[in-house]
């Protein structure tokens, strides 16, 4: 049996790797028909073929062929000629010494600008806290003063990804940690969904070996099953379609990615069970206009009894990014739970490649003009958050907090909630109603006193779900209370709490933490937790309790301390952090 899941494995390496040489011939063939064309782009590759020539990389391949295939990934995604000659450029000042100035002089200032800024950003290592939080505001201003600076990086990165096996393994390590905890979510956060889980994908087996291959054992027979299955599903919709006079432009299914998989599996009540796993294959269809989208809904519907509550319209509500679908759970074929997606070209096109599917820079000369006035009211709410971004960084001195917040407040997973005028709120997922009114603003925040949602009111600790009307009600000379900080997920919310705190009469400041819980997921092992104490008492913290929790594939242990201060607590997690065999850690002080 075993030989059998090995082989199997060896397999799809084989076809992977096929399948990338085959994808690089063509994206070859490609954009050296559009250099034949464009006299722009030829002149940008004349130079970038004269100062690689000769160059080598870790693989062996000639180096231009990396340029090339850069280039090929921006121009794919639909940016301008200036982007395609700025990727064909990109590593030309870091990697040959031409000088941004002889650039600016031969191709103009935007190519330069887009050049000055990837090789910023191709400065970034995962060495040291402070260097990491120093090149991270780098890429927050990069991406504030043009977008295209960041596409053109995320081109760079994804193919360096794709031939990141050439590295040795320690490299190989941090350069996909790099990739899964910034370029990933930044790519997801401009609606590049086919791009960010690309990167996931290919960083997964680099960081998490052993699960990658648990996953490819135990899924492998499961997706080809779901293959075969939605090929009986895919000519009855066809057939009900076209009855109900529905031209459908696509009809194809689409597989879980093995990264977004294994975040699943690990959610609470999964236990790493995958017949849970109701959108393992998800059947996708493609329609020609909004009105065929609702439409085709209710022809499913029709054919298959849908799930209760788990009908979700991104149309109406887009996600934060700009995605668009409708998603239905049915009781389809052999009465088989099975997900099902629909949407137009449009929307399909959006997905791949978000903010690069429509992305005219005829008109719009950098991400200020965008915002201000040159751009459609929809596409500025898409990229308000850049801006919020880069204003948000600056109240930041602690690197520790700096890296803490941008993982939770921008790049965790969201939820939108809705004002009661309709405003859709871009926010992390499990925010409360205090989070909410601290993001409208700091006065709201500092004078709430209840929160309505959905017209019922609801404890101020209350996890707020996509789709969630909020009205927060405030009182005059109100000031927040101590216990808010014991609930709020985002820095922005603990920050302004902690400001007002600072200012109310003597007498009553915050309370100070009694405490820490900190909670702990590992990967089951014998002594393990004689290991984490151990470290734990070598920090000066007194355990006061430890409980186990073991209903689930990976164990977690809750460990109280007496540790009460934020920086020892924060240094504490950082000495945690180097036992492999923890997978998550995290705390909350004890009042």
């Amino acid at each position: 049996m075993e030989s059998r899941k090995a082989g199997r494995y060896h397999k799809f390496c084989i076809l992977i790797f096929e399948f990338l040489i085959i994808f690089y011939v063509m994206a070859s063939l490609k954009i050296q028909q559009l250099i034949k064309e464009n006299e722009f782009i030829r002149k940008a590759y004349n130079l970038a073929e004269e100062s690689h020539r000769g160059q080598k990389r870790k693989s062996g391949d000639p180096y231009l062929n990396h340029v090339l295939a850069t280039a090929e990934l921006v121009w794919e995604w639909g940016l301008d000629q200036t982007s395609v000659a700025a990727a064909l450029l990109h590593d030309v000042v870091e990697d040959t010494g031409y000088s941004l100035e002889k650039i600016k002089s031969e191709f103009g200032d935007e190519v330069a600008f887009i050049v000055g800024g990837v090789t910023k950003l191709g400065k970034i290592k995962y060495r040291g806290v402070e260097r990491q939080v120093e090149n991270l505001r780098k890429m927050i201003l990069a991406l504030s003063q043009d977008i295209r600076v960041i596409i053109v990086k995320l081109a760079d990165r994804l193919h360096n990804m794709r031939t990141l096996n050439a590295l040795p393994p320690q490299k190989q390590k941090r350069i996909a940690l790099e990739t899964m905890e910034i370029y990933a979510p930044i790519a997801y956060r401009l609606g590049m969904q086919k791009i960010s889980g690309d990167l996931e994908d290919i960083s997964f087996p680099y960081i998490y070996p052993r699960e990658y291959r648990w996953l490819i054992e135990n899924t492998q027979e499961k997706y080809e099953e779901r293959e075969k299955y939605l090929e009986r599903v895919k000519p009855i919709v066809l057939e009900a379609m076209k009855k109900a006079g529905i031209e459908v432009v696509d009809i194809d299914s689409r597989a879980k990615r093995y990264a977004s998989l294994y975040k699943k599996l690990l959610r609470p009540g999964m236990n790493m069970d995958i017949d849970k796993i109701y959108d393992l294959v998800a059947l996708r269809i493609v329609v020609k206009n909004i009105e065929d989208c609702y439409a085709a809904l209710g022809v499913i519907h029709n054919l298959w009894p849908p799930l209760p509550n788990k009908i979700t319209d991104y149309i109406a509500l887009p996600k934060p990014n700009g995605y668009r679908s409708l998603h239905t759970k049915v009781f389809c074929l052999d009465n088989k739970i099975t997900e099902i997606q629909i949407r137009t070209k449009e929307m399909h096109e959006e997905a791949e490649t978000g903010i690069a599917a429509h992305w005219i820079y005829e008109q719009v000369r950098n991400l200020g003009d965008y915002l201000e006035k040159k751009a459609p009211a929809a596409d500025k709410k898409e990229l308000y958050w850049v801006q919020q971004l880069r204003n948000w960084q600056k109240e930041f001195t602690n690197p520790d907090e700096f890296i803490e917040s941008l993982k939770i407040d921008f790049f965790k997973d969201r939820i939108f909630a809705i004002t009661p005028k309709g405003e859709v709120i871009d926010l992390p997922s499990g925010v409360t109603p205090v989070d909410f009114a601290y993001h409208i603003h700091t006065a709201v925040g500092n004078s709430c006193v209840g929160a309505r949602v959905n017209d019922k009111i609801v404890p101020l600790d209350y996890a707020l779900k996509s789709g969630d009307i909020v009205e927060i009600m405030t009182q005059k000379n109100k000031k927040p209370s101590e216990s808010w900080l014991t609930f709020v997920k985002t820095n922005h919310a603990r920050n302004h709490i902690r400001a007002a705190l600072k200012t109310k009469p003597e007498g009553l400041s915050a309370k100070e933490p009694e405490g820490s819980e900190l909670r702990i997921t590992v990967e089951d092992k014998p002594d393990l937790i004689s290991q984490i104490t151990a470290v734990i008492s070598r920090s000066h913290a007194n355990i006061l309790a430890v409980n186990t929790i073991t209903n689930s594939r990976f164990p977690s242990f809750r460990i109280k301390c007496d540790a009460a201060n934020k920086e020892k607590i924060e240094k504490l997690l950082v000495k945690l952090k180097k036992i492999k065999e923890i997978k998550e850690i995290s705390y909350v002080f004890l009042h």
